[in-house]
């Protein structure tokens, strides 16, 4: 049997939100996140510490694929200078069947003619040569994140 080693996906594209907005929703305000896109994201919980704290738990309950879904994360990382924040998932559907470990990594980078620059990475070990790559997950990623967006620039 093969072994698996860390694998990584990236996504990077652009929003008109303001990159400080965006990243204080996903690191300080998660549970915020629902609120913009309920039809994907059907809650966001927090178990343990404090909203836009490193070691903080968080739960996700989302649809993935037409299927509900739930993960239990740990926010590992937070870079507030930098606007970017890591959350690794500790338990639920992802690591079930497919990934023996998976990181969310989110950097926004302000640009300079308005907007921002949206850098998902998804870093993740699959259980085996057989499992896909988390592209659903990807795009989950990207399509909560335009809900975001439009959220935020309703309430400019």
């Amino acid at each position: 049997m093969a072994t698996c080693k860390m694998q990584k996906l990236e996504s990077v594209f652009d929003i008109k939100a303001d990159a400080k907005k965006f990243y204080d929703v996903f690191c300080n305000k998660t549970h915020h996140v629902a609120k913009a896109c309920p039809h994907k994201i059907k809650s966001v919980e927090i178990h343990q510490g404090v909203w836009g704290t490193e070691r903080s738990i968080i739960s996700w309950n989302f649809v993935l694929d037409g299927k509900a879904s739930a993960c239990k994360e740990i926010v590992e990382d937070i870079d507030k200078e930098n606007n970017k924040v890591s959350f690794r998932v500790l338990e639920g559907d992802l690591l079930k069947h497919h990934y023996k470990s998976f990181k969310f990594i989110l950097h926004v980078v302000p640009k300079k003619e308005g907007g921002s620059k949206v850098h998902w990475t998804l870093e993740y070990e699959k259980m085996n040569d057989n499992t896909p790559d988390p592209h659903a997950m990807m795009q989950l990623a990207a399509e909560v994140s335009k809900d975001l967006e439009a959220h935020l620039m309703s309430q400019c």
